[in-house]
């Protein structure tokens, strides 16, 4: 993280920002000169540098992962595509499925969406929420229109219908608490003025922040508002592939096995009140499963 140091020169103290960046076995120090005293919205003047450090080290390999993801789906026959998609559709329904609770394992849940196998023994709510989750994905994939409130209650009461209906696309109106986190999501009041907040962010910065950035603060700025009563960590994913594949990037797949590290962000984030907490988490992440298309 960034720190502040003091360099006093001919009895006059000036101040700094310096971040350290470790590039392969090397490190290279960046630094912001801040003036004689230090400003009163340290904490946002912090984050605009990281912001800026981190932009110019990852959109190039953005850009790069951008291009050459679309050369090889562009060579790749419409048969192997169909059945790549078809693989991460079933793998991103297991793990976003499990990661809030669900009980199928991968195999069951590949059994049940490729053949229609339900899993003895498993709720039955498990399987229908699966069912869903993979129906409505392929929906949110050809969602062509930008987006907006009514389509996010919209994918929620789809996800929802079968299982939770009193729950099932209604803004919630009553307050909320995160087992095991730390987080206290927003009072019922505030969650609505919070929703047009987002909306408006969105349609201002989806022009000018890269896509997977965008994709990544999305999925953040919607879980913290936390507007359902429950499923917000899958709709807040579904959004984020919905805008990677919109903008012709790579989908990305948050695994069970790995939830530990997005917990831990997403919470430190949340608590800290500070995105780039989450967006450092989610780019590296990001650029590590995409990392065969970095040349």
């Amino acid at each position: 993280m960034a720190h502040v140091t003091k360099r006093t020169i001919g009895g006059t103290a000036y101040f700094y920002l310096e971040h350290t960046i470790r590039s392969g076995n090397s490190f290279r120090k960046e630094e912001k000169y801040l003036g004689k005293s230090l400003p009163k919205n340290l904490e946002e003047v912090k984050n605009e540098f990281l912001s800026e450090i981190y932009k110019a080290r990852w959109y190039p390999l953005l850009e790069s992962v951008k291009k050459n993801y679309r050369n090889e789906m562009s060579c790749v026959p419409s048969s192997i595509n169909s059945k790549q998609a078809r693989i991460f559709s079933i793998r991103f329904t297991y793990d976003t499925n499990r990661i809030e609770g669900g009980k199928l394992s991968y195999r069951e849940t590949s059994d049940l969406l490729e053949k229609g196998i339900s899993p003895k023994g498993k709720p039955v709510q498990d399987v229908k929420e699966a069912e869903a989750h993979d129906k409505l994905f392929q929906e949110v994939l050809e969602h062509k229109k930008e987006l907006n409130l009514q389509t996010v209650i919209y994918w929620h009461k789809k996800l929802f219908a079968g299982t939770k209906p009193d729950l099932a696309g209604n803004i919630r109106d009553y307050g909320v608490a995160i087992s095991g986190c730390k987080y206290v999501p927003p009072t019922p009041v505030e969650v609505y003025p919070l929703l047009k907040a987002y909306f408006s962010w969105y349609n201002k910065n989806r022009k000018t922040l890269n896509p997977v950035e965008i994709a990544g603060l999305a999925h953040l700025k919607l879980v913290t508002i936390h507007p359902f009563g429950d499923g917000n960590g899958r709709i807040s994913r579904l959004v984020m592939n919905y805008i990677l594949h919109k903008e012709g990037y790579p989908m990305m797949n948050i695994s069970y096995e790995n939830r530990t590290s997005y917990y831990n962000a997403l919470e430190r984030a949340q608590t800290k009140k500070q995105d780039n907490i989450f967006i450092q988490w989610f780019i590296k992440k990001y650029l590590k499963e995409n990392k065969q298309y970095i040349k």
